[in-house]
């Protein structure tokens, strides 16, 4: 299965638990039968790491919001930063930099015309300072520098 896949799925799986007092089994079990192929480990890990830790996703995001009150950022837009910053710090094996560009790419389809823009800037700026404080641990395809591979 294509990532991109998977991680729209998990979009629309988090934009779904944001909107419904519902777990994410619950979700699960609702779904139609060709969206549970989408269900894969790796969207599955994303919408628990990104459900569980929302908070603390935030509060790593908001300081980078230039000139924006992160209640006024568009939803689509507060999951998809949610997302990508849980992968840099998650998921091990995934290049920062793919996470970086299949989000941008997945907010061209399902967000506002400046979407990429937006969250490509703040990424940018989220991701120097986590390599600065050397807090991302990053192995295999991850671990290499960008426009390494």
């Amino acid at each position: 299965m294509k990532r991109r896949t998977e991680r729209q799925f998990a979009l629309q799986s988090l934009y779904s638990l944001e909107y419904n007092s519902i777990q994410i089994s619950e979700l699960l079990e609702r779904l139609d039968d060709p969206n549970k192929k989408s269900a894969s480990t790796f969207s599955l890990k994303l919408i628990e790491e990104c459900s569980r830790r929302k908070d603390e996703l935030d509060e790593l995001i908001k300081p980078y919001l230039k000139n924006w009150e992160f209640s006024r950022v568009a939803m689509i837009d507060k999951i998809l930063l949610r997302m990508a910053v849980a992968e840099f710090l998650y998921f091990e094996t995934v290049p920062p930099e793919a996470t970086m560009n299949e989000v941008i790419e997945i907010s061209k389809d399902f967000s506002t015309e400046r979407s990429g823009k937006f969250i490509n800037g703040v990424l940018d700026s989220i991701l120097k300072k986590l390599r600065k404080e050397k807090k991302l641990k990053k192995t295999g395809r991850g671990s290499f520098p960008a426009g390494s591979i």
